[in-house]
């Protein structure tokens, strides 16, 4: 064997080699690490993630849940067949569910435990119903990532000093914290158009199309000047990165954020608002 190679340290040589000033505090560690990536010891991916897992101990559930106002809710009092149509439009794989308030959340409903309902089984929601966890806005995400996966549980409410629901967090926003956006099975296949038609007269769009080709689909006059897609558009006119669910109205549209982590918008789902009479 060529001794050059043998004696040629790994990358983990390498990096505890530069490492090995003991940074003082963690602005020097971070200031190391992108040391490390302009020497190619590090590529972008894994200095993001490194700077995502770093800066997650230091954010809590309130940073990165969903509001109480977009919550996805069912009621128990709803029959099957009227929150159904929800559960196949937001697409979402656990709904909380509430006995008339938003603060008596009494359980979560898996949307994959509806195929009983379709099977023609003998179906009862509350019998469906799996154990709500509760934590304070307080909890720190490294925290919390810790405990969702000793409990293999994907979901929590997240309460106010008061007891009441103040939005909930998923493992899933948990984890984008440290490697961005996390596709699923909802998201947009990639040989899917940008805009992708949806029942009811709404379309699915991707954050990246062109401002162009969404003024030519929809009839608008977005301008193209600050910025080159509809994302941009959307984010600037919430004055920051919006979180999943919310909506905001432009141009006799509304858009509502489908998909979306700490750092950009991926997905909207735009539909057209009908003046009332």
């Amino acid at each position: 064997m060529d001794s050059a190679q043998t004696d040629k340290p790994s990358l983990l040589e390498r990096l505890s080699a530069f490492l090995m000033r003991e940074p003082e505090d963690r602005d020097q560690l971070i200031h190391l690490l992108h040391s490390a990536y302009e020497r190619h010891i590090l590529d972008a991916d894994a200095l993001s993630m490194v700077e995502g897992a770093l800066q997650m101990s230091e954010l809590q559930a309130r940073d990165v849940m969903v509001p109480r106002a977009q919550m996805d809710l069912i009621d128990i009092s709803e029959p099957p067949e009227q929150f159904i149509p929800k559960v196949i439009e937001t697409a979402h794989s656990r709904f909380p569910v509430i006995d008339g308030s938003k603060d008596k959340i009494i359980g979560i409903l898996l949307a994959k435990d509806l195929l009983r309902y379709y099977a023609g089984e003998e179906f009862n929601v509350r019998d469906m119903l799996r154990p709500v966890v509760f934590i304070p806005e307080s909890k720190r995400l490294n925290v919390l990532l810790k405990e969702f996966r000793s409990a293999r549980n994907h979901m929590a409410i997240v309460v106010d000093e008061y007891g009441g629901a103040a939005g909930l967090v998923t493992i899933e926003d948990v984890l984008e914290q440290i490697v961005g956006d996390i596709e699923d099975e909802y998201d947009f296949d990639e040989t899917e158009g940008n805009i992708v038609s949806q029942p009811g007269g709404r379309y699915r769009v991707k954050a990246t199309t062109e401002i162009a080709d969404f003024n030519e689909a929809f009839g608008t006059g977005f301008s193209d000047e600050d910025f080159d897609t509809i994302g941009g558009v959307v984010v600037s006119e919430f004055g920051r990165v919006p979180k999943r669910g919310e909506e905001i109205a432009l141009s006799g549209l509304r858009f509502r954020v489908l998909r979306a982590d700490s750092r950009r918008v991926h997905s909207l789902l735009v539909d057209r608002i009908i003046p009332s009479e």
